[in-house]
């Protein structure tokens, strides 16, 4: 019996994968989503009658916080997401989700949702932060860290909303950080799971494990198309965090997290595996399913670890003090926002070296037999960006040059799409030391030829041109 109904709800998970280019939401196809983005979404919403929608609370700097609910069931699950400003992936899904109620299709399963559940989202419970496109509200706090004294105006209505529903399940939906892995293992940690303890003893009682129940069968799903790829949060009792807390306030509360996932920058795919799991766990907990698993399988799904990085390469030749070193690099590309928060560009830096056996990397490049040289400057001297545009930078790099110098370099503007770096005249190229926080630009020469460049932290072969460059730095 128990196969039966788990068999079912996967077969509900395939089409719900298959069929998500169907409800992305297309509005919503960035990271770095703003409050404003919303508002058009959830006045269309409002005229929906199948939705209650509610301003339940406004946010420091006075933006409006929605519940939006559906369903007529007894059974009341709460999903709240971007507590964290700069966590947006399941916002975004969320939406995804309302497509999915709206459209014609899944009859039979939306009928068995709605008819059982009461469905409440809460999104992007963090505006003030999203809009800066960082963790914290606008007054500093850690919103996760408020559950106890309640300082903020977001973290009072997350608890004033919890307590009047006295949700049956909770949905605490994060981002994570995409360096991750399942321990152990060079995969990363796509999506990582918790049910958070509600004492320091970690005991468990009804309520956590129906979370753990939850969580075993999201896994299953996760495991179709990211094999591998899912862990589960230390679930250290933090007395001040909501999860724990609303574990404790007898709400079955359900930590997700959106990790890496390799070339998903902007996380669609993450995106898509948050819609499908969510919905299906949905489905799972209105047909009660949840209650015929077993909880032992929580506790084998593997740690999260935190041994990745962007680049890893092995064994390069590294000369100092006309000695010759072999080690390995682990460099990340680090995001820096544009003064709008709209986007981004990358800052490459070494994160660790020497022996990293242990660690993994997105791209892993085995570098014995090459030895590291700084690039050079090269000479001539161009007025503007545009007088560049006709360069053949690979020849430069294959020559060891990595900078250019610009006479009159743009204002504001700090990063280049071209595979090397852009220096003002007189701009003194620091000795290349390669330390922890170093950015991470030089060549990779073999049999006296440069045959890779790294520029930025990006990995470039000279011959092929080939590599996930996305951009070198301006330096005045």
């Amino acid at each position: 019996m128990t196969t039966t109904l788990v068999g079912q709800n996967i077969d509900i998970t395939s089409n719900l994968y298959e069929t998500y280019g169907k409800y992305k939401e297309p509005s919503l196809n960035k990271r770095r989503i703003k409050h404003s983005d919303l508002q058009s979404l959830i006045t269309k919403l409002k005229s929906d009658s199948k939705y209650t929608v509610k301003k339940v609370g406004q946010s420091i700097e006075g933006r409006n916080l929605n519940l939006i609910s559906i369903g007529s069931g007894e059974t009341n699950v709460f999903l709240w997401s971007q507590m964290h400003g700069d966590e947006p992936t399941a916002t975004q899904a969320i939406f995804d989700i309302f497509n999915f109620f709206n459209s014609p299709d899944f009859l039979d399963e939306k009928e068995a949702i709605l008819s059982h559940l009461t469905l409440h989202f809460l999104p992007m419970l963090n505006p003030d932060g999203a809009e800066k496109f960082t963790r914290r509200n606008a007054l500093g706090v850690d919103i996760n860290r408020d559950a106890l004294y309640l300082q903020s105006p977001e973290s009072k209505t997350l608890k004033r909303i919890r307590d009047s529903l006295n949700a049956d399940f909770g949905f605490n939906l994060h981002d994570q950080s995409t360096y991750y892995n399942a321990e152990r293992t060079d995969k990363p940690a796509t999506i990582s799971y918790l049910a958070p303890a509600y004492n320091y003893e970690k005991d468990i009682n009804e309520v956590r494990a129906n979370a753990m129940k939850v969580i075993v069968f999201m896994n299953r799903i996760i495991q179709k198309y990211a094999p591998g790829q899912v862990g589960r949060y230390d679930d250290a009792f933090e007395p001040r965090a909501f999860g724990d807390n609303i574990q404790k306030w007898g709400t079955s509360a359900i930590l997700i997290e959106s990790g890496g996932f390799k070339n998903d920058i902007e996380k669609q795919e993450i995106r898509r595996l948050n819609y499908v799991s969510i919905l299906s766990a949905i489905y799972c907990i209105a047909k009660e399913n949840y209650k015929n698993i077993a909880i032992d399988e929580y506790e084998k799904i593997p740690q999260n670890d935190r041994k990745l990085f962007d680049l890893k390469i092995i064994g390069a030749t590294y000369s100092l003090l006309n000695t010759d070193y072999k080690m390995d690099l682990g460099i990340n590309h680090l995001e820096m926002d544009n003064e709008t928060h709209s986007g981004y560009y990358n800052i490459g830096r070494v994160m660790d070296q020497g022996d990293l056996s242990t660690y993994f990397g997105y791209t892993t490049f085995d570098a014995n037999g090459y030895k590291i040289v700084q690039g050079k400057v090269y000479p001539k001297i161009f007025k503007s960006i545009d007088d560049i545009s006709n360069i053949n930078v690979y020849d430069l790099l294959q020559s060891g040059y990595t900078y250019l110098q610009i006479e009159n370099l743009p204002i504001g503007k700090k990063e280049t799409s071209k595979p090397i770096h852009l220096i003002k005249v007189g701009y003194k190229v620091p000795k290349l030391v390669l330390m922890p926080n170093a950015n991470a630009t030089f060549l990779l020469q073999k049999n006296n030829k440069f045959e890779y460049a790294v520029i930025n932290g990006f990995l470039i072969n000279l011959k092929t041109k080939e590599g996930d460059f996305k951009n070198a730095l301006i330096h005045k």
